[in-house]
């Protein structure tokens, strides 16, 4: 396992980590169980970052992780959580305003049984985009509630999470310089949309740390394919399930690819995956620490050709 330090929080974590969101039952029904002892592997196999949300599972994922880790000694793990996206009874919400993000940090403390959170994110920014105040209020509200804890010594970073990397970049431009202490991106740095590659240097220079998500693109970069609701256009999905079978027929599935691709970029602090099953997560560990096929790296990305930027994620 590598560590690397993110950014220049001081936190040296794991190239690879794990997301907690499908202890919230996000992609199927899982059973504590098997939450717990998948947290577990993930610990022994040397992972020490662990990202989760009140949004995943509506609370359920940070209650259960809260229950994963009553036996794991706090200093085996950096927490990372997240403010502004919410739901409940099946309804999704959001509030990016200073009291409900300084609420939510508390109460995710208690779900969680911590009373200190490594890193906080702002959640998904670009819904906030869309609300009144725009990307505006989390630059006036948010940001600043979450500094005020770290001040106070409840959180020991701040940093902020989207899809698009535009909106990134637009919020640490109008911040007082050092508030935005790292960045979490998904979709955009896996074999079929490296598009966050083009953002190094300007993280580097703001001196903010990089994590990465979704090395499966969400089911693009998988021989089981997409689910229903993914965005993806039918072009990209149709050339991602040739690429699957290119592989199949290495012998070489194109999740082992798609998992060491996205753990290779020495510059990407930690690419963070998902999963509630102990023997995935052994396996993406394994995976993680092995170096890829880079033959294979490229004929996949051939494969992919002229839509690898006509992704949904750039839709």
């Amino acid at each position: 396992m590598r560590y690397t330090e993110l950014g220049k929080t001081g936190m040296k974590i794991s190239h690879i980590s794990f997301g907690a969101s499908s202890l919230g039952s996000v992609f199927r029904e899982t059973k504590e169980a098997e939450s717990f002892k998948a947290v577990e592997v993930a610990i022994e196999g040397g992972i020490n970052f662990i990202d989760v949300s009140p949004y995943y599972g509506h609370y359920k994922a940070e209650t259960v992780l809260g229950k994963a880790l009553r036996n794991i000694p706090r200093d085996k793990y950096f927490l990372s959580t997240k403010v502004g996206r919410y739901g409940k009874d099946g309804v999704n919400t959001w509030d990016y305003s200073a009291q409900r993000a300084t609420e939510s940090v508390y109460e995710s403390m208690e779900r969680l049984g911590v009373d200190f959170i490594d890193l906080i994110n702002v959640h998904d920014i670009e819904f906030q985009a869309a609300l009144p105040g725009g990307l505006q209020k989390v630059v006036d509200e948010t940001l600043p509630a979450l500094v005020e804890l770290k001040k106070k010594g409840i959180v020991g970073h701040v940093g902020i999470t989207d899809l698009q990397l535009e909106n990134l970049q637009w919020v640490i431009d109008h911040s007082e310089e050092g508030t935005v202490e790292s960045v979490l991106n998904f979709c955009h740095y896996c074999l079929n949309d490296d598009k966050l590659a083009d953002y190094l240097d300007y993280f580097d220079q703001k001196g903010i740390g990089v994590i990465n998500a979704s090395p499966l693109s969400m089911g693009l970069l998988s021989q089981r394919g997409v689910p229903q609701w993914h965005p993806a256009p039918k072009p990209l999905v149709e050339v991602c399930s040739k690429a699957a079978q290119h592989c199949a027929e290495k012998s070489y599935p194109i999740e082992k690819l798609a998992v060491q691709y996205s753990v290779s970029n020495p510059r990407i602090a930690s690419t963070l995956f998902s999963s509630a099953n102990p023997e995935n997560v052994k396996r993406n560990i394994a995976w993680a620490n092995e170096e890829p096929d880079w033959q294979l790296v490229e004929e996949v990305k051939n494969i992919i050709g002229n839509q690898q930027r006509v992704s949904w994620a750039n839709s």
